[in-house]
């Protein structure tokens, strides 16, 4: 449908939605969730084209999804899976999807949101993964499905940096400008003349010790220090800065297993709000429900935005752990 950015579109009906997907609750890989019921019919508007992502799982770089979007407040809020906290930003593939035309009305292949019974148990029972053989624990046993899960077998093609379509899609979707498409070309041209430089040459050869644009280099060796603020949501609070944060990290850039990146460091100093505490989170690799020994705080308006992966539209929410933050009187 070539949808781009601002575009109002209508959720399909529940029928409509159903008979686009296989046994698996899926459409080219990508599960339809519960937790993306309660939109259909709504009219909503296009956020970000979701035409590549980037994987978080192997790490692969980015990989290219066909005919999706992302809608503006369309986040995972966890009901359907175990009350995970990741806040996702849902993935609409446009056959679930009509666009609304300039007078506000739905074209009319389908303008009813129809109910249907058997779309609710077929995405139930399709949020968990087989048991792994072997048995194990209840707790072990149980692994979720997701989207998130689920996106290398939504997205199996990696998109090298070279492929020129992606960036003249991100310009054209309204994803990004062409300025913030140069400069994250930069940066990944730049990242991965780092990375070449590693695998090829001696150390003393390397530029800026191998590091990627951003140049964080920690400050620890070993273990790493814990602070607890007790954060509430809809408390203020001031991101520390940089050097204060990479003297809390290890020398794999983690604090207490959290990983601190590039996206993050461009919050440095700035006020925000907190949006919520997390204590559950899914692992996309295993399926498998995290639960946190220390809460990891989430805070408002603050997403990675893709400038260090290629202008990457997932935005994905990134957690923050509480020595990061100070808090600020109003």
């Amino acid at each position: 449908m070539n949808f781009r950015v601002g575009d109002v579109v209508e959720v399909r009906g529940e029928a409509e939605i159903l008979a686009t997907l296989d046994e698996r609750g899926e459409l080219d890989g990508l599960p339809f969730m519960p937790e993306m019921l309660a939109f259909c019919g709504r009219r909503m508007t296009v956020h970000k084209v979701a035409h590549k992502l980037c994987d978080t799982q192997t790490r692969s770089g980015l990989r290219r999804m066909e005919r999706a979007v992302h809608l503006v407040g369309a986040r995972c809020d966890g009901s359907a899976h175990g009350g995970c906290q990741t806040a996702c930003s849902l993935y609409w593939k446009e056959a679930w999807l009509k666009r609304v035309g300039s007078g506000g009305e739905a074209f009319p292949e389908a303008r009813t949101a129809a109910r249907d019974g058997r779309l609710l148990p077929l995405l139930e029972v399709n949020t968990r993964k087989p048991a792994p053989e072997g048995g194990g624990s209840q707790e072990d046993e149980e692994r979720y499905a997701c989207q998130a899960t689920e996106l290398l077998r939504a997205a199996p093609v990696c998109l090298p940096v070279r492929s020129l379509g992606q960036y003249v899609t991100d310009v054209r979707s309204g994803n990004v400008g062409p300025a913030r498409t140069v400069h994250a070309l930069l940066i990944g041209i730049f990242n991965r003349f780092q990375a070449a430089g590693k695998r090829l040459l001696p150390e003393r050869l390397w530029f800026r010790e191998g590091r990627r644009w951003g140049f964080l280099r920690p400050g620890l060796r070993g273990r790493t220090p814990t602070g607890t603020l007790d954060l509430k949501p809809g408390e203020l609070v001031r991101v520390k800065s940089q050097a204060e944060i990479l003297a809390t990290l290890n020398e794999d850039m983690l604090n207490r297993g959290l990983g601190f990146e590039e996206e993050m460091a461009r919050y440095c100093g700035k006020v925000v709000r907190v949006q919520a505490r997390v204590e559950r989170c899914i692992d996309e690799r295993s399926g498998r429900m995290l639960t946190m020994k220390s809460p990891c705080i989430t805070l408002e308006n603050v997403v990675c935005q893709g400038v260090h992966s290629l202008n990457c539209p997932r935005e994905f929410v990134p957690f923050w752990r509480e020595i990061w933050l100070e808090r600020v009187t109003p």
